[in-house]
């Protein structure tokens, strides 16, 4: 996740501010591309980072946080989309080779020849190292989905320096295990976070540093690094300069000797730091495609970026007060019904989205999609969307539907139980706030009340837990990361961390055994039959709101910038930029 944009990000996740605010500081007035020595690249609005742990936690699961760590810290294996297609980035790993048992109950993993920006060498103690953090603090890494990984690590032996043996509880699929799995494995430099106690002691100690984000530039911790760019500064209101690691001995050594991340607190900011000339790379929102031509007339150039995504509004199942309306079936196929995909994509993203139906993404072709989840099961109508609320036992009253039988309206459902939702939003972008009003108008008309606040996506990430129904933090219902805060996959679309039960991104702590059992079968069966089930169910049974899939952003970069491709994981890759001109 990426929720949020996980990639919620953000696994997967995304400010209010008055519309001439300047979102970001420190923002030189000319601009970086007339030295070439440095790039200004434009976050998305109130998506600032905020974690340098390569360790996501589920509060911090946005992708400038995961992007800004792996520039830090390389993975073992980074399976992403930044060369046009989803593979194993070998130019970006630490890892050189994965050589499974014939069984497939194993892999052999080999290390290239690669050094910490101390001067020591990575090696399989490195490896050990975060594999102890996450066998003994799992339930607080935000990738952790139980029965898998690390669950389903069942041994760690290393052979020597550079080679090491992960044994699996069973056979898996070679390609899901590589691309869903041991990508999420980061060497971490044991002789300088190893030091002070066992596994627990030492996670609680890393965590708590990484909280001091004023600190990112100067604690001794964030110092040893493996990847092509180290901090330079990380001010806690968003900005981030990355400089290059000259001691870098990977394969994407840094082109351009310094990265400018600017924050923003509106899109409207961003804009007007673009028409300026202030940022290289940046973007504009959906709404302002008819503006084109300005900023191509600016020496830009626009370039959608595509996503391997889904986007959605989770339901709170255990909220208190909707909680047992959101689990009848027959509830959240009217809210379904009542949202009108096809209008929201053409109109509020100006053609740049598509219809999303379910649990696989619908906006690149793929063998994943089961036909039920293209043919959208609940297609729009509010009369049909009516119709089910009041043969449930719901009549409308002062405007809004009101459960007046209860027997009819389902389990736990009290007779006068209106059907008012209220959503937790991402702030600060025109296209968000413009889908939300066209959603509650939707609504309105099937006689459902849809409230809206909003919040810094930051904020709504931390406000929309996993919960229990008795605990205070339980009392969100609907929660939305942003347009921008889509969750991204990997390159196997499963929903271990979404909706399998007790995922570790399953925030509205949605359960059902069948799906649970398809969404394991989807990672044993290299059969695509395995994933198209569990992509037919849950298009049918509605874990949470199916929203149109945006584009990632449309990107607004200055002509000669180039040497790479937009990854449709949505991670940022600032080794890969270049100035060609």
């Amino acid at each position: 996740m990426s929720p949020a944009r996980t990639r919620l990000l953000t696994g997967a996740a995304l400010g209010a501010g008055t519309l001439l605010l300047a979102g970001c500081s420190g923002t030189s007035g000319t601009s970086s591309a007339s030295s070439r020595d440095s790039i200004d690249y434009a976050l998305p609005a109130n998506f600032t980072p905020n974690w340098i742990l390569p360790i996501g936690t589920a509060a911090h699961l946005n992708t400038n946080n995961i992007s800004i760590a792996n520039t830090l810290w390389e993975p073992l294996i980074a399976y992403d989309g930044s060369t046009g297609k989803i593979a194993w980035n070998k130019k970006g790993s630490v890892a050189t080779a994965a050589d499974f048992a014939p069984d497939d109950k194993s892999v052999r993993i080999t290390l290239g020849d690669r050094h910490w920006s101390d001067g020591k060498p990575i090696t399989s103690r490195d490896v050990k190292f975060w594999f102890d953090l996450i066998k003994a603090n799992k339930k607080e890494w935000a990738g952790y989905n139980p029965g898998q990984a690390p669950d389903n690590w069942t041994s760690f032996k290393a052979t020597d320096d550079r080679h090491f043996t992960i044994t699996f509880d069973k056979a898996y699929n070679p390609q899901w295990m590589l691309a869903n799995e041991l990508n999420s494995i980061t060497p971490l430099p044991q002789h300088v976070w190893g030091k002070g106690g066992d596994p627990k002691q030492v996670w609680t100690a890393l965590n708590n540093a990484a909280k001091n984000i004023g600190d990112y530039a100067t604690n001794p911790l964030w110092k040893t690094i493996s990847g092509p760019y180290a901090v330079k500064s990380f001010s806690t209101a968003g900005k981030v300069v990355l400089t290059a690691n000259k001691k870098y001995d990977g394969g994407e050594k840094a082109n351009i000797p310094t990265v400018n991340l600017l924050p923003f607190t509106t899109a409207d900011a961003e804009k007007n730091a673009l028409r300026s000339g202030t940022v290289d790379y940046g973007y504009i929102e959906a709404g302002d495609l008819d503006q084109k031509e300005s900023f191509t007339a600016r020496g830009y150039e626009v370039k959608p970026w595509s996503g391997w995504a889904i986007t959605y509004m989770p339901y709170n199942f255990n909220n208190p007060r909707m909680g047992a309306v959101f689990k009848q079936p027959y509830a959240r196929q009217a809210v379904q019904r009542s949202i009108d995909q096809a209008s929201l994509a053409k109109v509020i993203f100006n053609g740049t989205a598509v219809a999303g139906y379910g649990p696989v993404p619908q906006g690149q072709a793929s063998d994943f999609v089961s036909p039920a989840q293209k043919s959208n099961p609940y297609p729009y109508s509010t009369d049909a969307a009516r119709a089910l609320l009041t043969e449930h036992g719901w009549s409308e009253q002062g405007g809004v539907m009101t459960c007046t039988e209860p027997a009819k309206c389902g389990a736990g459902v009290a007779k006068g139980t209106k059907f008012e939702m209220r959503v937790l939003s991402q702030s600060g972008s025109t296209v968000t706030d413009n889908m939300m009003s066209a959603i509650q108008s939707s609504l309105a008309k099937t006689g459902i009340t849809f409230s809206i606040k909003t919040a810094p996506v930051n904020s709504v990430l931390s406000q929309t837990p996993q919960c229990k129904a008795n605990q205070p933090v339980c009392s969100w219902q609907l929660s939305f990361f942003g347009t921008a805060g889509s969750w991204y996959f990997p390159a196997f679309p499963t929903g271990d961390s979404l909706f399998q039960t007790g995922g570790g991104s399953n925030f509205g702590s949605y359960s059902n055994p069948e799906v649970d059992k398809l969404i394991s079968a989807s990672t044993t069966s290299s059969s695509n039959q395995a994933i198209q089930k569990y992509s037919e169910a849950l298009a049918k049974d509605l874990p949470v709101i199916w929203l149109p899939e945006p584009v990632y952003q449309i990107s607004v970069v200055r002509k000669g910038l180039g040497g790479f491709s937009q990854d449709s994981l949505a991670n940022f890759h600032p080794a890969q930029w270049k100035w060609t001109d």
